[in-house]
Parts: C-alpha cells; sequence; structure tokens
C-alpha cells in the first residue's frame, strides 16, 4: 500500500469528524443542522484547527441566505413607519391624498433602502464595529431626508411639511438601528460560535504552507484543516501540526471537501507548470481555489490571511451575480466613457497638434497588450518618444531622463495626458475604466520576463484592464523594475479583482488626478 493510500486509510478510519461518519452518524446529520465533534483522540491527530462546528454546505448557504433576511425585515420596517407617517401628514386616506404629499417619503424611502444595499449595510464584516455600523446607518437615514425634504420643498414649496418630514426620519432612523443592533449580535454570536469562522485547505507542504500556518495559529479566525501534497515522499505527515492528509487526486474525492470553504495553493511561484496543472485539476471541484501571493515577510503573510479571513458573513450577502456586475460595470464605461471623450476632446486635439508640431512621426502610439482572459488588445496611446525608438515590447521600460522621450513627452506622460487615447478601447469595450493597467505583452523587468516572476499574473487578467486602477492610486504605476515592483502591483490588482465595486470603481476614478499630479516623482 503506498503512503498516500496510508494514510487516506487512516483518515478516513478515524471516526471523529465528517470524514469518517459512519451510518448511525449520517442519519444523525440528516437530523440536525450542526455537527458537534466530540473530543476524541483523532482529534489531536486532525491538527490545531479542527472545528467544534461542522457545517456542510447546505447549511453554510442557510447562513449566507442571512442576509436577505435582514434585509426584507428593514423593508417592512421603513415601508410600515414610512405609510404610517404619510398617513398622519395627509389627514385622510392615502389613496386620495397629492402626489406632493406622499411622494418626499416614498423617495426618501428607497434612497434608504437603496443605500444600505449598495453600501454593503449587510455584509457584516468579520472586525466591524458595531458604533461604526450604526453611525453608517444614521448617516444613510439623514440623507434619505434631506432628499424627501428637497422633494418636498421643490412640490410644495412655502407649505412644506418640514416637521413631518423630520418626525418621519427620526422614527426610520431609531427604528433601523434597533433592527441592525440585532443583526450585528446575532452575527457576533455566530462568529464566537465558530459557525462563520472560514475553513480551507493547503495544497502544496511548501514554506509557504507553513508562514501561513504559523500566522492563523496566532490569529485563530481561520481554520486550516489539512495539506494536500503531490510530493508526498518529500513531504513531512504534518506541518505545524496540520497534517498531510494525501495527494490533490484525494482531495478530489475527500469527504472532507463538503465542509471546506476555499482551497488554497501555496506553491512556489516558480513552479508555473505545476500551478497550472494543479489549477486546471482542481477547478472541477465546486470549492473556491485561490492563489496565494508568495509571502516574503510576515506583514505579507498577515495580508494574505486577511483576505482569506475577512469574507463577510461567509459572504452572506449572497454569490455575487457576475453577469449583472459585468453589465453594470460596462454600462458604466460606455456613460463616462462617451462623457469624458466629448468633453475632452479640445485637450486630444491640442495634444496631437503639440505632437505633430514637436518632432516627426506619427501622433498615436500602437501596441499590444493582454487584456481579459489573456486577449490580445491593441492599447492606444498619444506617441511619447521618437518614432525610431519605439518600444512596442516594452522590453526596455522608462527611466528618468530616458533619451528616447521627446519633450512633448515628457509632459504628457508625467500627466498621462498619454493615455487618453485609451477612452477609444474603454468605449469599443477592449477595456474598462478601473481595472489593472494592461501591460505589453513580453513585458521585462530587468531581463526576465514580468509574468514569470509571480505565479499569481495572470489573475490580473480575470477582469477587464483599466485606464487607472487600484494599484495606480495605491502607487505602483510606471515601470518595474524589480520582482518586488511586479509583486506589489500583482497584489494590489488581485485585490481589486477580488473587491471590485461600482462605489470602489466611483472612488478610484475621484482621487486619481489628486494622486497623479500629487507624485511628481514617479516614472511614467
Amino acid at each position: 500500500m503506498t503512503e498516500a493510500a496510508t494514510r487516506r486509510q487512516s483518515f478516513d478510519a478515524d471516526p471523529s469528524g465528517p470524514e469518517g461518519l459512519n451510518a448511525s452518524a449520517l442519519q444523525a446529520l440528516a437530523a440536525s443542522t450542526v455537527v458537534e465533534a466530540p473530543q476524541a483522540e483523532g482529534a489531536a491527530r486532525r491538527g490545531p484547527f479542527r472545528p467544534d462546528v461542522w457545517r456542510n454546505a447546505r447549511q453554510r448557504h442557510a447562513s449566507r441566505l442571512a442576509a436577505h433576511y435582514f434585509r426584507s425585515l428593514d423593508v417592512l420596517a421603513v415601508t410600515g413607519v414610512t405609510l404610517l407617517c404619510a398617513w398622519t401628514a395627509a389627514s385622510g386616506p392615502l389613496l386620495h391624498a397629492p402626489m406632493s404629499q406622499i411622494l418626499p417619503f416614498a423617495l426618501g424611502a428607497v434612497t434608504i433602502l437603496g443605500l444600505l444595499r449598495s453600501l454593503g449595510r449587510y455584509r457584516f464584516v468579520r472586525g466591524q464595529q458595531t458604533l461604526l455600523h450604526l453611525a453608517s446607518v444614521a448617516g444613510i437615514v439623514a440623507a434619505g431626508a434631506i432628499v424627501a425634504m428637497a422633494t418636498g420643498w421643490a412640490l410644495q414649496g412655502a407649505g412644506a411639511q418640514w416637521a413631518a418630514w423630520l418626525v418621519w426620519a427620526g422614527l426610520v432612523m431609531i427604528t433601523l438601528n434597533a433592527l441592525h443592533m440585532g443583526w450585528s449580535d446575532i452575527v457576533a454570536r455566530w462568529r464566537a460560535s465558530g459557525a462563520l469562522t472560514p475553513n480551507i485547505v493547503l495544497v502544496g507542504a511548501t514554506r509557504h504552507a507553513e508562514a501561513l500556518i504559523r500566522e492563523a495559529l496566532k490569529r485563530r479566525d481561520l481554520n486550516v484543516l489539512g495539506i494536500f501534497d503531490d510530493r508526498l515522499a518529500r513531504s513531512p505527515r504534518a506541518i505545524e501540526g496540520v497534517p498531510v492528509l494525501g495527494t490533490a487526486d484525494d482531495l478530489l474525492t475527500h469527504k472532507m471537501t463538503p465542509y471546506v470553504d476555499r482551497i488554497v495553493l501555496a506553491i512556489d511561484p516558480k513552479a508555473e507548470a505545476r500551478v497550472r496543472d494543479l489549477t486546471a485539476r482542481l477547478r472541477t471541484l465546486p470549492n473556491e481555489v485561490s492563489l496565494v501571493v508568495e509571502p516574503k515577510d510576515e506583514a505579507e503573510t498577515r495580508t494574505a490571511l486577511n483576505r482569506l479571513a475577512a469574507a463577510p458573513l461567509a459572504d452572506v450577502q449572497g454569490p455575487v451575480d457576475d453577469d449583472r456586475r459585468a453589465f453594470n460595470k460596462r454600462l458604466q464605461d460606455i456613460t463616462l466613457g462617451l462623457t469624458a471623450t466629448v468633453l475632452l476632446s479640445p485637450v486630444m486635439a491640442a495634444v496631437a497638434l503639440a505632437i505633430r508640431m514637436d518632432s516627426p512621426g506619427p501622433i498615436f502610439f500602437r501596441q499590444r497588450r493582454h487584456g481579459f482572459n489573456h486577449e490580445e488588445i491593441v492599447v492606444w496611446k498619444f506617441r511619447s518618444m521618437k518614432q525610431e525608438s519605439a518600444d512596442a515590447t516594452a522590453s526596455r521600460q522608462v527611466t528618468h531622463d530616458d533619451d528616447r522621450v521627446t519633450r512633448i513627452g515628457k509632459f504628457i506622460r508625467k500627466t498621462s495626458l498619454d493615455e487618453l487615447p485609451q477612452l477609444l478601447n474603454v468605449i469599443t469595450g477592449e477595456m474598462s475604466l478601473v481595472g489593472p493597467r494592461p501591460h505589453a505583452i513580453g513585458m521585462k523587468t530587468g531581463h526576465i520576463e514580468s509574468a514569470r516572476l509571480v505565479a499569481e499574473y495572470a489573475h490580473r487578467h480575470r477582469i477587464k484592464p483599466g485606464m487607472t486602477g487600484w494599484a495606480a492610486v495605491n502607487g505602483s504605476r510606471g515601470p518595474l523594475h524589480t520582482a518586488q515592483d511586479v509583486r506589489r502591483r500583482v497584489q494590489l490588482d488581485i485585490d481589486y479583482v477580488e473587491n471590485q465595486s461600482f462605489w470602489l470603481d466611483m472612488w478610484i476614478m475621484a482621487v486619481t488626478l489628486p494622486v497623479l499630479l500629487g507624485d511628481r516623482a514617479a516614472v511614467r
């Protein structure tokens, strides 16, 4: 019998967890929503992260629906308070009340309920302070009151019912804060019981896995249930007490998988073929698979664990509708992209004329870059280099006082005006206004292709590239001179891909110009 088979047989024979449930235990599981893990001798062999409460996918899905219940009760409460206040203000049947009296209350209520959801007030992120949450709810109610009063003043003029709207806002604020105190208390009790602590398994018995486990042992906000590695002959039986349970193929059929929230690849980034192979094999599982950017120190290890452990209420908001999110982002790009093109057309015409007068050659520079899902796209820019020095593959990145850059080129690169033609890429759908910056195909850092320096590099292509992005407003823009520069940008890009939202995009666009103009030392 092979070592992998021996380990797996030993694991399955242990009756102290969901993987070793016998027939009677399975019947008990079907009749109960929670399986209490007995403190048997086998628990020690399972490692230090063994959960006290086991929940399968069906049970976890029930928890994820909590946000919908919370929101439904909020809707009912706000609707009830609004109808009561509108009926009192109308001094008669609501069906016969004039629209000028009803509309302010209705628009105020819709504004409050819309902001509560769009601003993520049902996510209840780990570590969130209840007082800050209640303060944000109060701010949202204040915004709804402003909408109601502005609408009422526009419709009623001097006869505006200020007192009625203020009473309505006060009652809504008291009601919602009372409800959200209850929601916060429920979530806190769930977290205290460990029912919402994410369960992960690691693929790869590497030094990166060891660093992650050591940090997780300090934090205790993440359960590392086990490790799987194809190279069992060179793998220890356990790392920091967490057992090595078999190979990646064993994970595909393991009885633990229904209890696992995420599979994390802790593979050496230089082993590109191995990463691709494992990703392709594990893609058949319903569990989410993540790559951990190679941690170089404790700070990067903590950052990686923060991303894994900080899931809001175990995705209590429900699964993200990728199609709807993509549609909303495309609508945002078309609307704002066309508006920006019209408003900035005089500026682009002036830049084009200056380039034509400054040096011989075309006005535009075109370069093949990676787009969504590794698609090759042609990105448009204003030419900032001498025609004979154009570098389509970015094999030599721009430096200070680069002799290839023209006089006008220095100015438009420093102000990022050379990027404005990419509005055409946005309108045609090849790019987005916000996203990871597109890199030239074959771009090198030193003498090594940048894509080969970090295993997760390709994950920045899971979303359309953007004219600006999270990395750009956090200081990672321009040339990448070292492997650490590549690693930091990839980390920021992955953070954006995992957290993209309408409001994040709006914030990034709002701070882009101040950030770029404020960083005069950057090479662009």
